[in-house]
């Protein structure tokens, strides 16, 4: 018999949002007629340079990337005024996570959170035999953050601003304070996965690379998945001081993006007017969402991000509400297993969100 290392009895798997095939494959429902607003995908899609990269590259399926991603450091380096040697490249921020998680932690460590936050920060400090440590809140207060770090001494500190997936943002003033508060021997990890969305509602939640390069065990994470419409592309990066980045280049395998999403994403960096558009697109639609909820009574999460949480109470339930969606073809994110009798749904296009609004009343009634 197969004895799997111990550590994986506590672990639950990622639960990833349910892809468009399950409902047409479920429910009988076409393709075109299914509203997919769980995963915080782009609605509109990728920038149209992008695709032409894509199309352009596809030629060159069969040989590997340029492992140094030159083009990709330099597109970053310009954008937000570092050097390549600042610069590590994922197969998503979550797999520049798995690094960090992979070069520090061990079985006597631990790894600190807020209450509800992106489930990866656990599963990977699990999987290193680490414990985990949460917050009372899901936001990032400093008092609650700051006791649990002088109690537990944690490796990690994850800083997730703005928050997956309650949508709440910290300020920088808050952020800066928390790191300056906590010792040198801790890895300081800010997800600023969805920051382009937090910096355009309010700068004073805007936080920069730049920002947190004064501070060797501060690492800044980024993703091309959300604002610039990389989802299936697969392609993020950390940036940190050069000491950082080169202990967790050890943990980097060869060629861990492809062919295909280098290309894309050094076009995607490029095209900040797509970015924009995307921005002004959700800006527009996510006050509908805020309204709705107003006028149906519903709680929702002040969002800084391309998604909302609505908060139920005890007369509606997230699961069923979810699955009642689903079998009308629409798909949104039940937060049950997050412990949340809420919902979060990704900010879609005009159309999808007119569909989501129908269906929701039609249900709840």
């Amino acid at each position: 018999m197969i004895r799997f290392n111990k550590v994986l009895e506590n672990i639950k798997t990622y639960e990833a949002g349910k892809p468009i095939e399950l409902v047409v494959r479920e429910f009988g429902i076409a393709p075109e007629d299914v509203v997919k607003l769980a995963s915080n995908e782009n609605p509109i899609g990728t920038s149209p340079a992008v695709a032409e990269a894509i199309k352009a590259n596809a030629t060159k399926a069969h040989l590997y990337p340029d492992d140094s991603m030159f083009e990709l450091k330099a597109a970053l380096s310009s954008k937000f005024d570092v050097t390549d040697e600042n610069i590590i490249i994922g197969a998503g921020s979550d797999q520049v996570l798995e690094f960090i998680s992979r070069a520090v932690l061990d079985e006597d460590s631990s790894v600190l959170m807020s209450a509800v936050t992106f489930a990866m920060y656990e599963i990977y400090a699990k999987q290193m035999g680490a414990k985990v440590i949460r917050t009372a809140s899901y936001e990032h207060k400093y008092d609650e953050f700051m006791e649990a770090y002088r109690m537990h001494k944690p490796k990690i500190v994850y800083i997730c601003t703005p928050n997956n997936p309650t949508g709440d943002a910290t300020s920088k003033e808050e952020v800066l304070a928390m790191i300056e508060a906590m010792h040198k021997d801790s890895i300081i990890v800010v997800d600023g996965a969805y920051m382009e969305y937090a910096a355009a509602k309010d700068a004073k939640y805007a936080i920069t690379p730049n920002d947190l390069l004064g501070y060797e065990n501060v690492i800044y994470l980024g993703t091309f998945s959300k604002a610039y419409g990389l989802g299936g592309m697969r392609v993020g990066y950390g940036i940190a001081q050069v000491g950082l980045i080169k202990e967790l280049y050890k943990m980097r395998p060869p060629f861990n993006i492809s062919t295909l999403s280098l290309a894309a994403a050094i076009e995607a960096c490029k095209d900040e007017s797509f970015v924009k558009e995307s921005i002004a697109l959700h800006q527009e639609q996510i006050k509908r969402y805020e309204v709705f909820a107003n006028e149906n009574g519903l709680g929702f999460i002040d969002s800084y991000t391309n998604f909302i949480t609505y908060l139920f109470d005890e007369k509606l339930d997230s699961t069923k509400i979810s699955d009642a969606l689903l079998q009308r073809g629409v798909i949104i994110r039940n937060l049950a297993s997050y412990g949340m009798n809420a919902v979060r749904i990704t900010i879609g296009t005009q159309k999808q969100n007119d569909t989501f609004f129908k269906h929701f009343k039609e249900v709840v009634a």
